[in-house]
């Protein structure tokens, strides 16, 4: 994407109450979302559309946040997209391995949403897109 489009945005994030916030918030800041409530919707959606960020959850139904890194990194040959990785779970080995299979960053739950936005921005601002 070059400057000024705007950025499209996969959540993957089976709290639907997590969801919901993290879609209002981000389309108040211009951003284009797609939703998808576990990690099958969210493959789905991974094989038809390219996003420009995608933010999982590292626990999900169906398939995992890590086995969806993987899927986008390896089976999609996507080393570009950055992946946000959120979870409750802060167990080192876990986000060692989220960080090997390709993460870009990292935030605990719970966050503030503003906190997001910010590193949002940054990984669009390293890339060149804002």
């Amino acid at each position: 994407p070059t400057k000024n489009t705007i950025m499209k945005i996969l959540i993957c994030e089976d709290e639907e109450i997590m969801l919901t916030a993290l879609e209002f918030r981000l389309r108040k800041q211009g951003f284009t979302v797609e939703k998808a409530e576990d990690g099958k919707q969210a493959l789905d959606k991974l094989k038809s559309v390219k996003y420009d960020l995608i933010i999982a959850d590292i626990m999900m139904p169906y398939i995992s946040g890590l086995e969806l890194i993987q899927f986008i990194r390896k089976d999609l040959k996507d080393t570009d997209t950055p992946i946000i990785i959120i979870s409750a779970l802060e167990y080192e080995d876990v986000l060692l391995k989220a960080f090997r299979l390709g993460a870009s960053d990292f935030i605990s739950k719970p966050f503030k949403p503003n906190e997001l936005i910010l590193r949002i921005k940054r990984i669009f601002q390293e890339k060149g897109n804002i």
